[in-house]
């Protein structure tokens, strides 16, 4: 998981961190019950996870997606089946809402996140200093068909 989260911060365009955090602030600030890698014999291709957005009661159905994706399996449907499962494993946690910020220019991220039912809700202009230059990120939603109706 380390190295393919690596490989998305080498691209300046997967998150606005700039280091991988310690597994321990990793593990603390992602829902255990939400959790999936993809695997090929007994190499890692992709993982994905759920953060809680808040740890106010009322939007304990609500969390923020992580996909990540190694750079040799990319094309290969990876992230999409990654994403499936998350969203299957969010429904049964009795997620309602996914949420995934995304810089414009992670254009695969975008279409990997419309793909599964993702829509567009707005641009979030210059919203943070990165790298030493204003960045926009793309805010997407997706709500379940089954929870919270």
């Amino acid at each position: 998981m380390l190295r393919i989260y690596q490989e998305g911060l080498a691209t300046g365009d997967a998150t606005f961190e700039t280091e991988a955090p310690e597994w321990e602030r990793w593990n603390a600030g992602h829902r255990k019950d939400c959790r999936l890698i993809a695997c090929e014999g007994e190499r890692v291709l992709g993982w994905a996870a759920l953060s809680p957005v808040s740890a106010r009661k009322v939007y304990s159905g609500v969390a923020e997606v992580s996909v990540y994706v190694a750079a040799e399996a990319h094309g290969r449907g990876v992230g999409t089946d990654l994403l499936g499962a998350l969203i299957e494993a969010s429904e049964e946690a009795g997620v309602w809402t996914l949420q995934a910020s995304i810089f414009p220019e992670n254009e695969a991220s975008l279409r990997l996140h419309e793909k599964r039912g993702f829509r567009r809700l707005g641009v979030r202009e210059r919203i943070a200093c990165h790298r030493g230059r204003w960045r926009d990120t793309v805010i997407l939603e997706r709500r379940s068909g089954r929870v919270g109706l």
